[in-house]
């Protein structure tokens, strides 16, 4: 199975690039964002498989880009990330269209079953 292009959106530049290193050794095509104006402009250009974007977010939300990306691109799926205690936002982000949530710290091998569940429904 071929690995999908991912887009990646979280606005700790740290654990962005570190996520994204992980992913790439893993055979991943990593697209990223620390904003959800960024992100948006990425999606028109570079149309990903799969969006794993981060909640709290400053400007722009992740549940506001989530609408916005839902609006645009109705087929990709997005995985929200949410702080823990923050499940309450990944239920919301769900009712939006997210495909599913995952609480922070993430576990990379259950984002990367996640990912590839959503790409292949």
């Amino acid at each position: 199975m071929t690995k999908p292009k991912l887009l990646l959106v979280d606005d700790e530049e740290e654990f962005v690039d570190t996520l994204a290193e992980r992913l790439h050794l893993r055979g991943f095509q990593v697209l990223t964002a620390t904003d959800g104006e960024g992100a948006l402009r990425l999606i028109e250009k570079e149309l990903p498989q799969v969006v794993v974007l981060d909640v709290m977010m400053p400007g722009q939300g992740g549940l506001e880009v989530l609408q916005q990306i839902k609006t645009r691109t109705p087929r990709i799926p997005v995985i929200l990330l949410t702080g823990h205690g923050a499940t309450a936002d990944g239920i919301e982000g769900m009712r939006l269209g997210a495909y599913d949530y995952l609480v922070k710290p993430i576990n990379i091998d259950e984002l990367i079953k996640k990912m590839l569940e959503a790409v292949s429904t």
